[in-house]
């Protein structure tokens, strides 16, 4: 079946402003409408951070998949695919492989052992308050990381969804993305956050396995034709269908885009958090089946959908358009369905952008107010019989409302300093960090007895630091074009992703802390804590050493 490219020129005007803006005023309606609808039950901190684990396993496995499935998943994918071919494609496989890691290592036993956070986890058996502190501090910085690229992606999404062009007017847009953002958690908590990733899921998947078919469908359901379309649409010929065309000049790249990617997300905060919301340990085990039904499903999508968006917009058109190669989906929707179809595709986008940041900061806000306020700053003080005090439940609530407000000021001020990074690289750089900072002390805290606190701490610090510096020394942030600031070069590092040296930093420093200690650890702690992570006995209770 001969297929007819876009034209070369902006396609963004084809598109309705005004029924865009209708869609997407629609979605923010009924997404607030069930917020306020799930906040009414959130009376305590349970009910705020894990939603007094009343979700199902199907249940949290969409809203998992919810959480899962980011703009990068979506829009970046898409665009990389679109543009690069096979080594776009190489993020999807990335994600879905790290995905399984992350199940298979750490997420069950991580939800039996701790309460609410990461941190409820690391601290279990070692020191509280440097353990907690250092764990809350690389909780911030992943979210902040992921926090970048979704708000980057929203203001490209956006743009083009109300034909936008200009920094000033994207930059507008993440502002009013952050609002809404803020508004969701302060209301919701988690319940609601969790139920908008439900609805998000069904509407990605859904619009995905639509728009998928449709694909499909023009080019006689032969994927070989869509890709003899797609080399045929673009200017790269062949090379769209083999690997190197990204990653072929410097090999070392692509190996530690691959580290980062396969082991950041058993290191992600917001993604384990999500198995505090399920009440057993059989509910979370039905949770990761359905979740890795549905991602594993969404990536295969999403190679049709990016060869797609090449053969029928074309790689020059995606390129010049605003947003960029995270705009490759919705113009594809254009291209297929018209405007009615874009405002749908990109409503989802949208909320697939407000969900992941709804969760991201309800993660870094627990964080703050469960670790750091109630576990750290109120036990150093003292009630009138001179036992350290107790945080209160509510006041706790509200120091992570609090904390909501500021995250977002800080991610709507990150977002407009990201605009224009391709948003599935963006979101490399946080699966970086966290396989830096967080996956070396969980592994190490659930399975090595002798792991002591001076370890965790060495790891933890020791591979965010190196992760942040070798970001900052790096092509991302200066001396390119497309550097976050790009009148300037220090760049020294010459790889775009810093996981190659970061990553096995992580694990030597924890390694070398260990063994180095002068103090050991309680072993009937680190026996109860074997107990707990295999058998889920305790999960519900406080963990309070």
């Amino acid at each position: 079946m001969n297929v007819i490219p876009m034209a070369a020129d902006n396609p963004v005007g084809e598109s309705n402003p005004v029924l865009n803006i209708s869609i997407f005023l629609a979605f923010v309606a009924v997404t607030l409408f069930i917020v306020i609808r799930a906040s009414r039950n959130n009376k305590t901190a349970a009910d705020y951070y894990a939603a007094g684990r009343s979700f199902t396993g199907p249940q949290n496995g969409f809203a998992i998949a919810g959480d899962y499935l980011s703009a990068a998943s979506f829009l970046g994918i898409c665009g990389a695919i679109a543009i690069n071919g096979y080594d776009g494609f190489l993020y999807s496989i990335g994600f879905l492989v790290a995905w399984l890691v992350a199940l298979l290592l750490v997420a069950e036993l991580m939800r039996n052992t701790g309460k609410f956070t990461m941190a409820d986890v690391l601290s279990f058996r070692l020191k509280q308050r440097p353990v907690r502190v250092a764990a809350a501090i690389t909780t911030l910085a992943v979210c902040f990381f992921y926090l970048l690229a979704q708000m980057a992606g929203a203001g490209g999404l956006v743009s083009l969804l109300l034909g936008i062009d200009g920094r000033l007017g994207q930059s507008i847009v993440i502002a009013v993305v952050g609002v809404l953002m803020i508004v969701y958690v302060l209301i919701g908590g988690m319940k609601g956050t969790t139920w908008v990733q439900i609805v998000k899921a069904f509407l990605l998947i859904g619009g995905a396995i639509v728009m998928t078919i449709w694909v499909l469908a023009m080019h006689g359901f032969s994927l070989n034709t869509l890709l003899e379309a797609a080399v045929a649409n673009s200017d790269k010929g062949d090379a769209i269908l083999a690997p190197g065309l990204q990653y072929g000049a410097n090999p070392w790249d692509f190996l530690s885009l691959g580290m980062a990617l396969v082991l950041g997300t058993a290191g992600l905060p917001h993604v384990l958090m999500r198995f505090y919301t399920v009440p057993t340990a059989k509910e979370a085990r039905r949770s990761v089946v359905w979740a890795i039904w549905l991602i594993g499903g969404f990536y295969l999508l999403t190679l049709v959908l990016g060869y797609g968006a090449g053969a029928l917009v074309g790689a020059d058109v995606i390129a010049n358009a605003p947003g960029g190669v995270n705009s490759a989906a919705p113009l594809l929707a254009l291209q297929l369905g018209g405007p009615l179809l874009l405002g749908f595709i990109s409503a989802v986008a949208f909320a697939t952008i407000l969900a992941v940041v709804a969760g991201l900061t309800i993660t870094a806000a627990a964080s703050f107010a469960h670790d750091i306020y109630a576990n750290v700053i109120q036990k150093n003080k003292k009630d009138s019989a001179g036992a350290p005090a107790q945080a209160d439940p509510n006041g706790e609530v509200k120091v992570a409302r609090r904390t909501v407000i500021v995250i977002g000021i800080l991610a709507i001020l990150g977002g407009i300093g990201a605009q224009g990074q391709n948003i599935a690289f963006l979101v490399a750089l946080a699966f970086a960090v966290a396989a830096s900072a967080n996956l070396p002390t969980i592994l190490y805290s659930l399975f090595w007895r002798r792991f002591t606190t001076r370890g965790a701490v060495w790891s933890m610090y020791g591979g965010l630091g190196s992760a942040i510096l070798l970001i900052v020394l790096s092509p991302v942030f200066s001396g390119t074009p497309t550097s976050m600031i790009p009148g300037v070069d220090f760049a020294i590092w010459p790889l775009n992703n810093p996981g190659i040296v970061s990553i096995p930093l992580g694990f030597l420093l924890g390694w070398l802390g260990t063994i180095t200690s002068t103090t050991k650890e309680s072993p009937e702690l680190a026996a109860e804590m074997d107990v707990r992570s295999l058998t889920g006995f305790g999960a519900e209770k406080a963990v309070d050493h």
